[in-house]
């Protein structure tokens, strides 16, 4: 279903957010006969939606009330944030009722052409943002939409990018009507059982982005190649492969052909070195000419709370990981200082996570770590079960008093790393908020930042 083909539709939305908001000022500006009739909302919606609760003719219903409110709609258009597992979307569905995402719209509407859909279970956002930064380098003009940049639908208000890269995570995959032009999968890892039902569910809509309508190009790990076999004329290009982009302790190579050395990436992390592997291999895969390396990332900086240096004084770094939501991706970011020594502070939302690798990594390494609820305790207990001496593995009862502990704990030389292992949401509205108190705590115990310290 394309955008345009709502004119004149009676049309039903779910769920609050950015992408709900920014259809529905699209839908009012652009399709004069279309009408939003229902609006459903699980809790308060935030204000960026609040015109709809005051919008005439507007029905504004609980999911208890859904069903009978959606009968008379032509569609509903469901928030990213709302599962489509949910026992209500599927009656709809088995209804009839066509279901769908702004997306999913703009997506049906722009085509799969110069586009470039980046998911995976960690690194989409930064390697989405090297992506559109590299081919902006390169002289073309490039869109950055999805989870990262604006929602998708806003893309209507500009002229049509030679590139767009949409950072799609499986909430918008997993109903997804057509896909990208090159599909990028980052990596696959356990997570957001709570939303697919199961980590095997995730899995597996996490991995339809392939067999979607439009893909014509997948960009995997060598290890996931065979996932493309599955879908007869999809071409498959690997990154972090010997014949393509790859990865060493020192350098970036290009079918073995050194590009640029790792100490010109300006982001931490063999990880990191990894994602701008594999945007690289994206843009090849358009057929676009590379910008010059190193010099096209001069001016890229890490994103917001993924592995982003905040503050450093008497030799001691502080880093904001707070995107980190499982233990893979606080195993990245200790791999990434290893050279040096560190104190994690982790612990979040509890989805079962298993800290039995980390806790190993962290006796082997001799690092502290400090956990903070709710899952802090799991983890120092296992830390302690790994061998970790409890001088090296502290409970606290807030970040607060995570960062006056680190403060004390940590050695010369050495990084104070926030990377939790565990969602926000028993503590924090989002990983966003978890990322700014920590970067104030750390504020407070230094006087110099480290864009204060670049500019000196």
């Amino acid at each position: 279903m394309r955008f345009s083909e709502l004119e004149g539709a009676r049309v039903g939305v779910w769920g609050a957010g950015r992408e709900i908001a920014s259809f529905a000022s699209q839908l009012e500006r652009r399709l004069g006969t279309a009408q939003i009739a229902v609006a459903v909302f699980d809790s308060e919606p935030e204000q960026d939606v609040g015109l709809l609760l005051h919008s005439p003719g507007v029905r504004v219903v609980d999911a208890s009330q859904a069903l009978e409110a959606l009968a008379g709609c032509d569609v509903l258009v469901r928030s990213p944030g709302v599962s489509i597992h949910r026992p209500e979307l599927l009656a709809l569905r088995h209804s009839g009722l066509a279901v769908t995402t702004a997306t999913s719209l703009w997506l049906a509407e722009h085509g799969a052409q110069g586009v470039i859909g980046v998911t995976g279970t960690k690194g989409k956002s930064t390697t989405a943002a090297l992506a559109a930064h590299l081919a902006r380098a390169a002289g073309y003009t490039a869109a950055l939409a999805g989870n990262i940049g604006v929602p998708a639908l806003e893309l209507l208000d500009s002229e049509p990018a030679q590139v767009t890269v949409l950072e799609l995570s499986s909430f918008h995959i997993a109903d997804l009507a057509s896909g990208p032009q090159v599909a990028v999968i980052t990596n696959l890892f356990s997570e957001h059982a709570d939303w697919h039902g199961s980590a095997e569910v995730y899995r597996a809509e996490k991995l339809r982005i392939l067999g979607l309508e439009g893909v014509r190009t997948a960009v995997l790990r060598p290890a996931e190649l065979p996932l493309a076999r599955e879908h007869p004329g999809l071409r498959a290009i690997a990154f972090g492969a010997q014949d393509g982009w790859q990865v060493d302790e020192r350098e970036i190579a290009l079918r073995g052909e050194p590009m640029l050395a790792r100490a010109q990436l300006p982001l931490e992390g063999a990880h990191n070195a990894l994602n701008l592997c594999a945007a690289l291999s994206a843009l090849e895969a358009l057929g676009l000419t590379l910008p010059p390396l190193p010099q096209a990332l001069s001016d890229f900086r890490a994103l917001a709370h993924r592995l982003q240096p905040v503050a450093e004084q008497e030799e001691i770094l502080w880093v904001d990981d707070s995107i980190s939501t499982t233990p893979e991706s606080a195993l990245a970011a200790l791999a990434s200082f290893s050279d040096r020594p560190i104190v994690l502070i982790a612990g979040g939302q509890d989805r079962g996570q298993d800290y039995g690798e980390l806790a190993h990594t962290l006796t082997v390494s001799g690092a502290h770590v400090i956990g903070v609820p709710s899952t802090g305790g799991r983890l120092v207990a296992a830390a302690r079960d790994a061998g970790l001496a409890d001088t090296h593995a502290i409970e606290a009862q807030d970040l607060a008093e995570a960062v006056e502990l680190a403060r004390e704990l940590v050695l010369p030389g050495g990084v104070i790393l926030l990377s939790p292992a565990a969602p926000s949401y028993d503590n924090y509205h989002n990983f966003e908020e978890r990322g700014e108190r920590f970067q104030a705590l750390a504020g407070s115990m230094t006087s110099l930042a480290v864009d204060d310290l670049r500019s000196t």
